[in-house]
């Protein structure tokens, strides 16, 4: 049964979701679908530049939502670790050009370092990067992943662990986003989102489905409804939170990639509908 209480001005749309379309089509699609809004990834907006992509996207009156991604801070050695803080400057300063409020990060980790110790590398690049981000006015959301990326993507794998980080940093411009990918196994899921919300951290909610069983620990996800994730259930967790912001399809799937991209936006359109 389609889900009334969810106008598709509060659906957007990553752009990795349909990741064969440029950037002017996959906008002309979204625009077409009668969505809200639309999370450019940095691939897509490469190929036009960065000025000419927020053109094309003001000129859509879709709202930009985030920019992905930043993150990937954690690293052996310290050349590579300040390295990585510049590379973050320069997404910040793409995210403001593109009018995105919000970058999302993906932490990092790496194989020699240990978890406490890549948590502390996350947290000084982020401090690092505080005083740039509070001059262009763009929050910076930290993205728990699942445990089972913490060899190689990031050692933050929980809700409760970015919470820790957030409250611990204490900036309004150090945020959370939070995917129902990487965070619906946990118990404590329920009380974290309601932390979350008191910290006014809560920046960004991310959905698909997790297919069971899984193909590809990264590129095999389903629209929601595909899988096992209770994604209705958590969206009105994070809307009893106070949340009410834009509601994010974000998909890394081979299978879909190779489909019509036009009738896939129209599967994200019916899948928001009828499961968040």
């Amino acid at each position: 049964m389609a889900n009334e209480s969810l106008p598709l001005d509060r659906l957007a749309i990553h752009t990795i979701t349909t990741r064969p379309l440029p950037l002017p089509l996959a906008l002309e699609e979204y625009v077409r679908a009668g969505i809200g809004g639309v999370t450019l990834w940095r691939e897509h907006v490469e190929p036009l530049g960065v000025r000419k992509a927020a053109r094309m996207v003001e000129a859509s009156g879709l709202k930009p939502v985030a920019l992905c991604r930043g993150g990937f801070f954690v690293a052996l050695d310290s050349e590579a670790r300040a390295a990585a803080v510049e590379e973050n400057r320069r997404v910040l300063h793409e995210a403001a050009e593109l009018a995105c409020p919000l970058v999302v990060l993906v932490c990092g980790a790496a194989r020699g370092v240990s978890l406490a110790d890549a948590r502390g590398q996350i947290r000084a690049a982020i401090e690092a990067l505080l005083p740039e981000a509070e001059r262009l006015g763009v929050r910076m959301a930290i993205e728990p992943l699942h445990p089972m990326y913490a060899d190689s993507r990031s050692a933050v794998v929980s809700l409760g662990q970015a919470n820790d980080m957030v409250e611990a940093i204490d900036s309004r411009h150090v945020v959370v986003a939070l995917d129902v990918y990487h965070t619906w196994w946990d118990e404590r899921l329920a009380a974290e989102i309601r932390r979350c919300a008191r910290l006014d951290a809560l920046a960004a909610f991310h959905v698909c489905d997790y297919l069971s069983p899984t193909r590809d620990l990264l590129n095999d996800r389903g629209l929601p409804g595909d899988g096992v994730i209770p994604v209705r259930e958590i969206r009105k967790m994070v809307d009893a939170a106070g949340y009410g912001g834009m509601i994010e399809v974000e998909v890394f799937s081979t299978e879909l990639w190779q489909t019509d991209q036009r009738k896939l936006v129209g599967r994200v359109v019916e899948s928001f509908r009828n499961n968040v």
